[in-house]
């Protein structure tokens, strides 16, 4: 069983940033970020294979960005 991380979303790794494709659950109410120890995904900007982990000060190309759960990135119109 793979180990899991659980990042608060002010953390800027690439796992907590809206342009990165990777596997990971984010948790509205608490707003924390839940990935795979050894996750991998990719990112939007450089269009790379980036770990979760990846701290964005590494990158210069880098346009991090909070990432926000679908729930509240779309509220649903009021009736």
């Amino acid at each position: 069983m793979a180990e899991k991380l659980i990042l608060p979303t002010e953390v800027k790794v690439c796992a907590t940033c809206s342009f990165w494709d990777g596997e990971r659950q984010v948790d509205p109410e608490a707003m924390v970020v839940v990935v795979g120890e050894e996750c991998q995904g990719e990112c939007l900007v450089t269009e790379t294979s980036k770990s979760s982990l990846h701290h964005m000060s590494c990158e210069e190309a880098c346009l991090w960005e909070d990432v926000v759960p679908d729930e509240l990135a779309d509220p649903k119109p009021a009736s």
